[in-house]
């Protein structure tokens, strides 16, 4: 049987082949494709039980009927977050959703602290002028995180990990989330009110997932709270943050430093080369003028130890569909369990 993955990084498919070779040993075919899964390119998923799919790709209700009417009876997603799949339409299709539960925190929460820290030293910046061999330090003024606030905005497995490092840093620890967690606990972490948490905070990172409730969690007002000279940074999913307030606190002077690897209306242009093309975002463009904002390609999770597990769990998972059996990572589960 050929199985299909969508939207596959050059530097994914070989870690991606490995788990299915090792896991399959001949059994059945993968076939990668770099194009993303939505209304255009569903048509190309005819004829396939399984399909794996990325976080870019589109998976509504009239991309689930499509592969519905295709064959498809399991999509196994490559990521975490599965806010691009409509599980409804999934359910009443009968199709079985798998995703990746988890994967190695460090790698986001490592990343997070590599846009925190370029954004407080002006890394890219300074890099751009070294290479013009423009040696001044004019305008590189940055601060000691020591002694200073770190609020962890979901402190799950990825925010525990973020605050141990804030910790090593000898930063004062605030938290926010709907459960707290003893291991940041023991940090020294004291869990306070949200809006606490973004008054009080020198350096705000988000590690929550996308939900109805969090949705714009960073909004105008959210903004409004956080001090002048704070650092913002999330790692976590584009729509955690307000890009239209976060604009308006940008061009009225305030924060210190943004750090984005996500941004809410990624779909199509994050793991694309649109260099040569308009940018037709013009709220995107304009976050790229302001030259204490530091935008990444979705690209924390981006680790060979992270993007192993990831392959390693999903294929898990596609076996899991081919055994008739459902785990912790079964999103939607097929009618006959």
């Amino acid at each position: 049987m050929e199985i299909v993955a969508y939207g596959v990084l050059a530097d994914e498919e070989a870690l991606l082949r490995e788990a299915f070779d090792k896991a399959f040993a001949g059994r059945h075919e993968l076939r990668c494709l770099r194009m993303f899964l939505d209304r255009d390119t569903a048509p190309t998923a005819v004829g396939h039980e399984v399909v794996l799919s990325s976080v870019n790709d589109v998976l509504d209700a009239q991309v689930l009927q499509v592969l519905a009417d295709g064959g498809t009876r399991m999509i196994a997603q490559r990521s975490t977050g599965y806010n691009n799949i409509d599980l409804p339409a999934a359910e009443k299709l009968g199709l079985t959703v798998a995703r990746v539960s988890s994967y190695s925190p460090y790698s986001v929460a490592e990343f997070a602290w590599a846009l925190a820290l370029a954004v407080n030293r002006r890394i890219v910046r300074a890099a751009h002028r070294t290479r013009e061999f423009d040696f001044r330090l004019d305008g590189l003024l940055g601060r000691d995180f020591r002694g200073r606030t770190a609020g962890v905005v979901g402190t799950g497995k990825i925010g525990a990990a973020f605050a141990r490092i804030a910790h090593g840093f000898g930063m004062r620890l605030l938290g926010w989330d709907i459960a707290e967690n003893p291991d940041c606990r023991a940090l020294g972490m004291e869990y306070v009110p949200r809006e606490q948490l973004f008054a009080e905070s020198d350096l705000v990172s988000l590690h929550v997932p996308l939900l109805p409730d969090t949705h714009h969690l960073v909004n105008a007002e959210a903004l409004a709270m956080m001090k002048d000279d704070a650092i913002l940074v999330n790692s976590s999913r584009g729509g955690l943050v307000d890009t239209d307030a976060l604009l308006a606190t940008l061009r009225a002077g305030r924060l210190s430093g943004v750090g984005l690897d996500v941004y809410e209306e990624e779909a199509g242009v994050f793991f694309l080369d649109k260099s040569l093309e308009v940018m037709t975002d013009e709220r995107l463009a304009r976050l790229m003028t302001f030259s204490n904002v530091l935008v990444t390609s979705h690209q924390a999770y981006f680790t060979r130890d992270a993007v192993g597990e990831i392959a390693d769990t999903t294929v898990s998972n596609v076996a899991d569909h081919f055994a008739g059996r459902t785990g912790d990572n079964t999103l939607v589960r097929p009618a006959r369990t």
